[in-house]
């Protein structure tokens, strides 16, 4: 596939990642090619702008006057941008050489929103093939996993690398803010996009290295917590997106749920599904009025 003229910009957000910055930015920079650089900084407290400014000066760096999660700073990102396509890279990934043009070339089909990179996440000192997804509905919950990596269909693509078509971007209205500070943003953006007939896509030929367990959630929040957001934003996306059926099933399994995870002493589902309550009408009145 011939690899079309567009315009990129590489969104990278940060929150407090000089250290990252310093192991993986070159990196990123040696292949970039004639990419516009943008790093977000997410209100950091070290030293991450002085470090980019002392080091990368044609990078160009915004910083936010307060901290809200990865959601609200790769928008910043995106509004600045004026590319035809974005990509975003989180702090703690590092390109391999020749990763753009395999991503860029499906932008050509002009229902192409987003297209995925094959990631190599180092965890636990063994490399796992992540970047596709499946999802599917089943008793109320949308129940996802990583895929094989011998197609190029995905249910989704990682905000942490992937390329965005922007002007669909735009018209979706960004990654929702709801789920800051992190998790399902890019389930939920990729769902959308789908659900309005635009095409995501997987591209094993685009490799990146994630040096996932450096990453500044797992450094910055104990285990326990990122499980219990990333069940509160769970339940923020079913009802969102739940048809009336799965809706329905969900009155049925998710208290049967609930009350499994306490009679084997895990509450972090219960606790994340307390943290999304006080969201359930304000998603309910905004989905109401969508349909009207």
């Amino acid at each position: 596939m011939k690899t079309p003229k567009m315009s990129v910009s590489i969104i990278i957000p940060n929150w407090n990642g000089k250290l990252l910055l310093e192991k993986h930015l070159s990196e990123v920079a040696k292949h970039s090619g004639s990419a516009t650089l943008i790093i977000v900084d997410d209100c950091s407290t070290d030293e991450s702008v002085s470090y980019i400014q002392e080091n990368f000066p044609d990078i160009r760096t915004i910083r936010k006057d307060r901290h809200e999660g990865f959601a609200s700073t790769v928008n910043v990102g995106v509004r600045e941008a004026k590319t035809d396509i974005v990509v975003l890279l989180n702090t703690d990934v590092e390109p391999e050489k020749g990763f753009l043009e395999p991503l860029i070339s499906h932008f050509s089909d002009p229902t192409v929103f987003a297209v995925g990179c094959m990631d190599k996440s180092i965890e636990k000192g063994k490399i796992v093939l992540r970047g596709r997804g499946i999802g599917r509905w089943e008793k109320g919950f949308y129940i996802h996993k990583r895929g094989e990596v011998d197609k190029t269909d995905t249910a989704w693509v990682s905000g942490g690398s992937s390329a965005f078509r922007r002007t669909i971007w735009n018209e979706l209205g960004g990654m929702d803010t709801i789920y800051n500070p992190f998790y399902w943003e890019d389930i939920d953006l990729s769902y959308r996009a789908k659900k309005k007939g635009y095409r995501v896509l997987f591209e094993p030929k685009s490799v990146v290295k994630h040096f996932h367990e450096d990453g500044k959630i797992f450094q910055r929040y104990s285990r326990n917590m990122i499980k219990e957001t990333a069940f509160r934003n769970q339940f923020f996306f079913i009802w969102k997106h739940a048809s009336a059926y799965q809706l329905f099933l969900g009155t049925i399994w998710i208290p049967i749920r609930l009350c499994t995870s306490i009679i084997r002493g895990d509450a972090i589902m219960v606790k994340g599904f307390c943290r999304a309550l006080p969201f359930f009408f304000p998603i309910f009145l905004k989905r109401l009025k969508n349909y009207c």
